[in-house]
């Protein structure tokens, strides 16, 4: 019995290993946005927050927003690609 691997045999990655990496990276930003936009739109604050605020947005929907722009590196390769 032969088993595959996701590396080639000088080290690189196959091409459905690069593909399927490629879909991940470019999923983890709109995910990260969908996961701040409902944390923003949830009704009662979390434990942590004190409830009084300028702005509607607590710890999580600030983490959620800035690893949503953290991982934007991939739609900006595949934008600048396009033009």
């Amino acid at each position: 019995m032969t088993t595959t691997s996701a590396t080639t045999k000088s080290g690189g990655w196959s091409w459905p290993a690069h593909g399927a990496a490629r879909l991940l990276g470019l999923a983890a930003s709109p995910t990260f946005a969908l996961m701040g936009w409902a944390a923003a739109s949830d009704g009662p604050m979390a434990l942590c927050s004190s409830g009084a605020g300028a702005l509607p947005m607590h710890g999580m929907t600030a983490m959620y927003l800035l690893m949503s722009l953290f991982h934007l590196s991939p739609w900006l390769k595949l934008a600048s690609a396009r033009l």
